[in-house]
């Protein structure tokens, strides 16, 4: 369903964008402003992550954002029942973002099933290796979902092949090393690690970390198939909420 919906939305578009937000940052209804600003603007996916005390491949916006929900007294049961509104409501998909320990604590089976009966298309969790996915790709196979596994600059091509093998969807291809929101020095070298990446996977390709302009998803072209655009998604509903991410967006698209 996930990777069907990308390559026929990449017959229309050379590249797709996708966005991600923290549930319950600024607000529920601050996040759902967001998300109807993204909507509006052109956004073609996007990644709603489910706040966590530790998240690992976050940088300092991001974490923060995290903190920030978790303070309200968030669930993960809120979080999805969330989620599932807004993919009832607007017309793109959903996926989400979680560190394993809550889908392993939530339950495999179940997480995979109420993220089918919610709607949405699938599960990025950045902190899960292949070796140890088995039950966790088993789920959402079984759903229908897409199970988005990541790869980075220093994974060599054979281990780009397995965790290819086990992911579906599309792979997040991390554009350098490091945490999310440092800014990234588009290089020839980044055009040599997406031409392998592109070599071994039949999947589409997404790329993250540190994309911030248009420039960039311009660089992107013909490379990858997807842009992740995160920590900017937030720095513009910081400064100037709704209205702010909508204009961000729209300078992007």
């Amino acid at each position: 369903m996930l990777e069907s919906y990308v390559r026929k939305r990449l017959l229309e578009k050379g590249i797709l964008l996708m966005t991600h937000l923290v549930v319950g940052y600024p607000s529920l209804d601050g996040c759902r402003e967001m998300v109807r600003a993204m909507v509006e603007a052109g956004v073609d996916l996007v990644e709603l992550q489910i706040p966590f005390s530790e998240p690992v491949a976050d940088g300092p916006v991001i974490l923060r954002a995290n903190h920030g929900a978790l303070k309200t007294g968030i669930t993960v049961r809120t979080c999805l029942e969330f989620a599932g509104g807004l993919a009832s409501q607007f017309p793109i998909p959903f996926l989400v973002m979680t560190y394993y320990n809550i889908p392993f604590r939530f339950g495999l089976d179940n997480f995979a099933r109420v993220l089918s009966e919610k709607g949405l298309y699938g599960v990025i969790v950045p902190d899960l290796p292949p070796e140890e996915a088995e039950h966790h790709v088993s789920a959402m196979r079984k759903e229908g979902l897409g199970a988005v596994f990541i790869l980075s600059p220093e994974t060599s091509v054979s281990r780009m092949a397995r965790i290819t093998e086990t992911a579906s969807g599309f792979v997040y291809c991390v554009a350098r090393r490091g945490v999310t929101g440092a800014r990234t020095r588009f290089s020839p070298e980044i055009v040599s690690y997406l031409a392998r990446c592109r070599k071994v996977s039949p999947l589409p390709i997404a790329v993250g970390f540190g994309l911030r302009e248009r420039a960039d998803l311009n660089f992107l072209r013909g490379k990858a198939d997807i842009a992740v655009i995160g920590t900017e998604t937030i720095r513009a509903m910081e400064r100037e909420g709704a209205d702010g991410v909508r204009a961000f967006m729209r300078g992007l698209v």
